[in-house]
């Protein structure tokens, strides 16, 4: 069978998990394709696979609460992204694929329904409306139309796989919000991540042993600095500091003798199975990852980034971990770490959700689903009832129930 599989490039998360799908899809045999763009393309060429190049999503152009079509269509066509729909379709005739997978990029699903190709979006959040007001355009005006849009993709696509726990463990879903015959095709994958936690091998880490993925960057640094503060007022407690690409070591320094500082590191999860905490924003892909692993975590979501702030929310309101904001201070962090490694109902809850990852592992679900409804390979029968039963009652029935519930 060959699978296209489109990346959006906002955020590496969209990145990690699609190249872990297409690595579980071409060891079973599958010819993979990517489409990416910027950054995101790059990681995929270095992790040994081909990427076509794809345009990203259309500019949209605003101000004081109104769209402005002539403006948007103006600056669209200036990037060249109707173009790019063009690019698409050259690019599926050329592939010929027999399913689209399309990681929350929407013109993916538009030209694989143009050419009547069967397709799936992948997504985490639906209401993505939040992405475009943050972006610079504000007022409901704009929301809306931005809406009726997603909502009319949603309905094009033939399934939106939601790659994270079933209900009522998703992690994302106070960013989820369909209406009711979207979630007729709605699938709860399980966690979409790039190593399952039996094939990490454990580092020798001093414990207690705390993990900041924060970055040290930019506008994450005074929060950054505090995690250091905070490692000083308790020196029996580890700190590994992951501090991101280009980031000068030096200007942290001298640090406490409990903690390091790494420079940005490609595999994590060495250092993710074998710590007890992870420090972490709010994005969907780590929090899998650290659910996945049984590591409860303390999220400090970005200023004014509801997904997050929704994703860390749920962490925090189901005992997994702890939120806090920017304005913590070190005594707060300390705090909340010395909560988490001392309560045993995070623990308890995290490590459950470890074994529900091995039970629902995303990357077997999507290739049991697709080799089940579109593998041309005769004679090959696989028993997905499991999966979708599962899926599409927790997807239907009890998303909209704890939705109710929770509002």
């Amino acid at each position: 069978m060959k699978i296209m599989i489109f990346v959006c490039g906002e955020g590496l998360g969209h990145t990690s998990r699609c190249i872990s799908l297409g690595r579980e899809l071409k060891a079973a045999g599958h010819d993979v394709h990517f489409g990416a763009y910027g950054y995101s393309k790059e990681l995929i060429e270095k992790k040994g696979y081909t990427a076509h190049k794809i345009p990203s999503e259309v500019t949209l152009v605003g101000k004081a609460g109104t769209l402005n079509l002539r403006k948007s269509v103006f600056a669209t066509f200036k990037r060249g992204q109707f173009l790019g729909l063009l690019k698409l379709a050259r690019i599926l005739r050329r592939i010929m694929p027999d399913v689209v997978i399309s990681d929350s990029y929407y013109m993916g699903i538009l030209s694989a329904k143009a050419r009547k190709i069967p397709c799936y979006l992948v997504l985490n959040q639906s209401n993505m409306e939040q992405f475009f007001v943050q972006k610079g355009i504000p007022g409901r005006i704009v929301g809306d139309i931005i809406r009726r849009f997603y909502t009319g993709v949603f309905r094009m696509a033939d399934g939106i796989l939601i790659p994270d726990f079933p209900m009522p463990h998703t992690i994302c879903r106070k960013n989820l919000d369909f209406t009711e015959d979207i979630w007729e095709k709605v699938l709860y994958t399980g966690p979409l991540i790039g190593k399952k936690y039996g094939e990490v091998e454990r580092l020798d880490l001093k414990r207690p042993h705390v993990i900041s993925t924060l970055g040290g960057f930019g506008y994450r640094e005074p929060i950054f600095r505090k995690v250091i503060q905070a490692a000083q007022l308790n020196s029996k407690i580890h700190y590994t500091l992951l501090s991101g690409p280009f980031i000068d070591l030096d200007a942290f320094k001298p640090l406490p003798e409990n903690v390091r500082m790494l420079e940005f590191i490609e595999d994590q999860f060495p250092f993710l199975a074998s710590c007890d905490i992870i420090i972490a924003p709010g994005g969907h892909s780590t929090m899998m990852e650290a659910m996945s692993f049984g590591i409860p975590m303390l999220s400090v979501p970005d200023i004014n980034h509801s997904e997050q702030h929704n994703n860390a929310f749920a962490i925090d309101e189901d005992s997994l971990g702890k939120m806090i904001e920017y304005s913590a201070s070190a005594k707060d962090i300390l705090a909340e770490i010395h909560e988490l490694l001392c309560d045993n109902k995070y623990r308890k809850n995290v490590l459950k959700l470890r074994k529900l990852a091995e039970r629902y592992e995303g990357t077997t679900f999507i290739l049991k689903m697709l080799e089940s409804k579109h593998s041309v390979r005769k004679g090959k029968e696989i028993n997905t009832r499991d999966y979708f039963v599962l899926s599409r009652l927790r997807g239907k029935t009890l998303a909209k129930r704890m939705q109710k519930k929770r509002s």
